[in-house]
């Protein structure tokens, strides 16, 4: 470590200058250690800085000591790269402001950079939407993929916990610090992925909180660090579909998975598409698309519709639409209770269709 690592560590401690405004600098003095010492006078004659950007972290830098901070981090043990560290991931030098350092907590060398899949989506999923992303990242089960995501409620968290569930390794890049991890709900979770599942990671100083505009700006890094990425749903004024134009912009492979019409958090799917998306039904989809090869052995197998009756492949079709309750399926299938129940138990023991809340059925082929 030289001896100027400790201006890195001050920089992000900075709470109000971005790393936008952080890169600049850097940039023009070609030092971080002058940098951190520029003068306001010498501020002035780079090219894009705002005066209220400028005064800012002048005013923000004389409560900060760097030295202070760098011994906060390593007592922490929390692991900190930087642009001048080899361990930043290659594919980040090469985004639109690029972060200019990340905390890590966990082990990032357990996870393969060259084979990185992001998989983001709406907090609000349908069940659908979920078991099918589930289905489809389960077919990655024992392989050297790396699932990455932003650790937010609803397909966020089903692509970390399927991961996870499935020894594929993970990364989550987080709108906060650490110690303010959001939403709390995923606190085991966290704990899974940097406990030998891959890594956490965030651009934002431990104390610092998880507030609204983060996430949009974090989603850089989520698209970024991803050699694809897959949106599982998305609303048209989203943050799915902002990382996907991301993806778009950072000339990334951009995959979607298809749903409901009539769901509203699939029109921006839909949008995305029109533009040239890749359609994503299944595991394999994905790995046509990005020209992966993986073991076939590791994919997982699931039983096909030609071993089941008329009546069950009817009822896979049915619960592929949407989720049901046992009265619903009723309804719709005309069966009697006694015949539904034999069906529901054997296509469930067949891994087939899944129970949510213990109340509708939905299928997971």
């Amino acid at each position: 470590m030289g001896n100027n690592d400790k201006y890195w560590y001050a920089f992000a401690r900075l709470t109000k200058t971005a790393s936008a405004f952080v890169n600049k600098v850097y940039e023009h003095f070609g030092s971080i250690e002058l940098a951190w010492h520029a003068q306001e006078y010498d501020l002035w004659k780079i090219e894009g800085l705002q005066e209220r950007q400028i005064k800012g972290f002048l005013s923000e830098r004389k409560t900060i000591n760097p030295n202070q901070c760098m011994d906060y981090i390593k007592e922490r043990e929390i692991d900190f790269i930087y642009p001048e560290d080899e361990r930043y991931p290659y594919l980040l030098r090469h985004i639109d402001n690029p972060p200019t350092g990340l905390f890590v907590l966990g082990n990032l060398e357990l996870c393969n950079l060259e084979r990185t899949l992001a998989v983001v989506g709406s907090r609000r999923a349908s069940e659908n939407s979920k078991n099918t992303l589930r289905h489809i990242l389960e077919g990655f089960a024992n392989t050297d993929v790396c699932i990455v995501s932003g650790l937010a409620e609803g397909i966020d968290t089903v692509a970390h916990k399927t991961a996870v569930d499935n020894n594929i390794k993970t990364i989550a890049v987080i709108g906060g610090g650490f110690d303010k991890l959001y939403p709390k709900s995923n606190v085991a979770l966290f704990n899974k992925i940097i406990n030998g599942n891959g890594a956490v990671l965030s651009e934002y100083w431990p104390d610092v909180d998880a507030i609204s505009w983060h996430f949009p700006v974090r989603n850089r890094i989520v698209s970024g660090l991803s050699k694809g990425v897959l949106v599982a749903e998305a609303a048209m004024k989203s943050g799915a579909m902002i990382t996907g134009k991301l993806a778009l912009e950072q000339n990334k492979e951009l995959m979607c998975m298809p749903g409901l019409i009539s769901n509203p958090n699939t029109e921006g799917i839909y949008s995305l598409l029109k533009t040239g998306a890749s359609l994503i039904t299944n595991t394999q989809d994905i790995m046509d698309t990005m020209n992966w090869e993986i073991n076939k052995a590791s994919v997982k197998q699931t039983q096909t519709a030609n071993n089941l009756t008329e009546e069950e492949n009817s009822l896979i079709d049915l619960l592929k639409k949407d989720s049901l309750t046992m009265d619903e399926i009723i309804i719709k299938t005309g069966l009697n209770i006694n015949d539904l129940m034999v069906i529901l138990t054997k296509l469930e023991l067949d891994g087939l269709i899944s129970q949510t809340n213990g109340e509708k059925y939905i299928s997971v082929v």
